[in-house]
């Protein structure tokens, strides 16, 4: 049973053996060797990888797991990846006999139900021996591939009720033996994916990994295994140190969410994240206790280490910044991930949809409950993109290509306290990269029409969010679309009484008499020509947006990211000139006056004042 597993897997192992007493200074010294050798084999693999989805977008992350599978340090992609690494390669440890482990060895795995993530987030590691034959640590490189060989290209079948319908799931593949290419069961995974680019992909990995391995074998040599040892141990305590005295200052108590999405895939409706996040002392626990557990929900099934990974990554962002990233932060939390949920699944679930939902939902209500708590920290890591549009055609070669959606836009950025949204995508994002308008169109036949920033799609508050984009884009050949959409029922939250974000829209085949809006998930077929519109949901307020400087909410009319109606109706700003002209200004004692009609009528009816003033 995959809960026996899980249950094993996060189960907290012991500090490295040494004999060593390593000062903070040397163990300082040494997590940066760690840190720079993560970062150059990421930066070798978004070098020498082969899609653009890893080469140009950088949806990779590399991480130095220790001999009893702990995440020593780790360099950022996404930043979920960087907490989910670890539990692939610890079931690989687990069959350190049954597959022979040793120097020059490179394992694959990507089995949701064995450590992994979601199919497409391959995950290529390679132990790290000293000279006496001791196992120190493994280098581990997760990348998102492009296909998985399942049923659909990109491995997200929108009506999957099994793994097997996905793609090929690998719990532990050993690709190199000793050095040795086993180029039998490379051609096997190059042979259940649909892309060319796939082959160099797979082996800028195994170089990239192979690269770290020798940097790291250098490092022991340096210092010695007994120091290195050391030294992760003290990084791993030092952060449960400092996490937990970040616990200690925030007041006792439970605090608690539920975030939903509007749907399954199939159109089960209201799929609930509730989350309780529960301070005693420097002790923190989160329980995922109540999140949907309905057998029958399609598509919002969410993968323990993933689960566990996307709660990690938004309390990352809850405490101090400096706060290394590694094991200790997970030794801090007691997390609750009751078996069955959306959350925690059962055996053969299908999971590829999940790493956006429920993930994101379970970043979301983890920072909800602790806005009350932290909410100068209070910044949602999230991405409520449900899925982005993605076109599917062959070219004149019969070979498949696959544009991922994954185009530059304005979405999500909510505010935080102090600062408006700001940027083009949301932190959870981390390096990603989101490609320009030139490279998609010379890579397949597209046309990027337009990627505006949308008036009024941002959430009110004291400080606003960035308003989402509407991208449209052409296709110039027929080709298959597919898409699914969440986020226009519940968007992004508002936090500490600001607005929530604003809904996401997509509409097929636009201007033309097969026009449409996807309200829920399509798999289409779309001719040469046809014309895809695709509104991305904008930022969250923070606070109540009758509290915004109003000379700030003058500055956004005139750069047309807020209306004259909505200054007026959602934030009691009056106006007086035109935009036409240029010459706004606030008046102060009308302002004034609407504002306080507006607050008592919000305390009156027991609303916000957006709503009131509706």
């Amino acid at each position: 049973m995959s809960f026996e597993l899980n249950r094993k897997l996060a189960k907290r192992p012991d500090p490295l053996p040494t004999a060593v007493a390593i000062d903070p200074v040397s163990a300082d010294i040494i997590r940066g060797a760690l840190e720079t050798i993560c970062f150059e084999a990421a930066t070798h693999l978004g070098r020498a990888a082969s899609s653009p989805i890893i080469n140009q977008s950088n949806e990779r992350n590399a991480a130095i797991i220790d001999s009893h599978g702990r995440l020593a340090t780790g360099a950022i992609g996404t930043p979920h990846l960087t907490f989910a690494s670890q539990l692939t390669v610890r079931y690989g440890l687990m069959m350190l006999d049954e597959y022979d482990w040793g120097p020059g060895d490179i394992f694959l795995g990507n089995d949701p139900d064995y450590g992994g993530g979601h199919l497409p987030d391959y995950n290529v590691y390679g132990p790290v021996y000293d000279d006496a034959g001791e196992l120190v640590t493994i280098v581990a490189l997760q990348a998102h591939q492009g296909d998985t060989g399942g049923k659909d290209p990109g491995g997200f079948t929108l009506e999957a009720t099994d793994i097997f319908t996905e793609g090929l799931a690998i719990p532990c593949l050993k690709l190199v033996h000793r050095g040795e290419k086993r180029r039998d069961v490379i051609k096997l995974i190059e042979r259940n994916n649909r892309f060319q680019t796939f082959a160099g992909d797979l082996a800028a990995m195994m170089g990239a990994v192979r690269q770290g391995v020798k940097r790291v074998e250098a490092l022991i040599r340096k210092y010695g295994t007994d120091t290195i040892r050391a030294a992760i141990n003290h990084m791993i305590d030092r952060s449960e140190e400092r996490f937990r005295e970040e616990v200690a200052s925030w007041p006792d108590g439970v605090y608690s969410a539920d975030v939903h999405i509007d749907h399954d895939t199939m159109g089960t409706k209201d799929v609930r994240v509730s989350v309780a996040c529960t301070v005693a002392g420097d002790q923190l626990s989160v329980d995922l206790t109540g999140t949907d557990d309905r057998p029958n929900l399609v598509g919002v099934w969410n993968t323990f280490a993933n689960s566990r990974g996307y709660i990690m990554t938004q309390l990352a962002a809850a405490i101090d910044p400096g706060i290394v990233k590694n094991e200790g932060l997970f030794n801090a939390v007691e997390i609750n991930l009751p078996e069955g949920c959306i959350a925690h699944p059962p055996p053969n679930k299908p999971a590829a949809l999940g790493s956006f939902h429920p993930a994101c939902e379970i970043t979301e209500a983890v920072c909800v409950a602790l806005s009350r708590v932290v909410p100068e920290r209070s910044a949602p890591q999230v991405y409520k993109i449900g899925m982005p549009n993605s076109v599917i055609g062959f070219d004149g070669n019969g070979q498949m290509y696959m544009d991922q959606g994954v185009d530059s836009r304005s979405m999500d950025v909510s505010a935080v306290q102090g600062i408006d949204g700001w940027g083009s995508c949301p932190v959870s994002l981390g390096n990603l990269l989101l490609s320009q308008a030139e490279d998609a169109e010379n890579r397949y036949p597209v046309l990027n029409i337009s990627r505006e920033m949308t008036t009024d799609a941002c959430g009110a508050g004291r400080w606003r969010g960035m308003p989402g984009s509407l991208n449209v884009k052409q296709v110039l050949e027929p080709m298959m679309a597919m898409a699914w959409m969440v986020s226009a029922e519940h968007p992004i939250s508002g936090m500490c009484g600001g607005e929530d974000g604003s809904p996401y829209i997509n509409h097929f085949e636009v201007g033309s008499a097969s026009e449409r809006r996807i309200d829920l998930s399509t798999l289409a077929q779309l001719p040469a020509g046809a014309v895809i519109a695709y509104q991305h949901g904008g930022g969250a307020g923070f606070e109540p947006a009758i509290l915004r400087d109003p000379e700030a909410v003058k500055e956004d009319v005139l750069d047309e990211l807020v209306s004259m109606d909505a200054a007026r109706r959602v934030y009691g700003v009056v106006l007086t000139g035109t935009l036409d002209e240029y010459d706004l200004e606030v008046d102060p004692t009308a302002t004034a006056e609407l504002r306080g009609h507006m607050a008592a009528a919000a305390n009156d009816q027991g609303m916000p004042a957006t709503a009131a003033a509706e």
